[in-house]
């Protein structure tokens, strides 16, 4: 996977750093980043650590939106931060650097050939994010939990081609991935199992149908 400074040397980044206005802030665990992503235009990336972006429902319950990983790029327009139910939280010690939207698209960096460098790494990372996207959509489109997790699995495998799926998150993070109830989806899993669909150890699971 593409990761934004791919291909660029330190002192290419460094230029970019000071052509941009970079900031770069620090965070503890389950410490809120950047408020800011509400109402400024705005775009981070993980330089390290890892965070959840959660919507709060009005009966209290938090929905993990998205997870996101070293590398990963966000955003008010990327990841739809902008609404106030919506909280970024930091899952460890985390850093992010930040980008003003404007200074990123600024047609005067095109004449910097590290600038069109980090410009087509963040447009691939994007144009990622959008599919992953598309996939979800695919998942909340089911209406039974089976299917859903079906069709979870069924894009992973085509991803990866293996059989064993490493889930990137807890089942917990699963139940909010695919809309559902977490006591259901534990029950939908177990009798996936004992129609040998899949086995399960920790978060690993097995297709046992392909």
């Amino acid at each position: 996977m593409t990761a934004p400074f791919d291909e660029m040397t330190t002192l290419q980044r460094n230029k970019l750093y000071n052509l941009l206005g970079v900031h770069i802030y620090k965070y503890n665990k389950n410490e809120e980043i950047l408020q800011a992503m509400k109402s400024g235009n705005i775009i981070g990336i993980i330089m390290d650590g890892s965070a959840e972006i959660k919507y709060l429902e009005y009966n209290g319950n938090e929905i993990m939106m998205e997870s996101l990983e070293k590398d990963d790029v966000f955003g008010t327009n990327i990841s739809l931060t902008n609404n106030e139910n919506c909280h970024i939280i930091a899952k460890e010690e985390t850093e992010v650097l930040v980008i003003d939207y404007d200074k990123l698209i600024n047609p005067r960096n095109l004449k910097y050939s590290y600038f069109n460098i980090f410009f087509r790494n963040m447009f691939d990372i994007i144009n990622t994010k959008f599919k992953e996207r598309n996939e979800r959509i695919r998942v909340l489109e089911k209406k039974q939990i089976r299917d859903k997790l079906l069709e979870y699995f069924e894009i992973t495998y085509k991803k990866t081609h293996s059989r064993f799926i490493y889930l990137p998150f807890s089942f917990k993070d699963l139940a909010d991935y695919i809309g559902v109830n977490r006591s259901a989806m534990f029950r939908e899993l177990g009798h996936l199992k004992d129609d040998n669909f899949i086995e399960i150890k920790d978060k690993r699971i097995k297709l046992l149908n392909k």
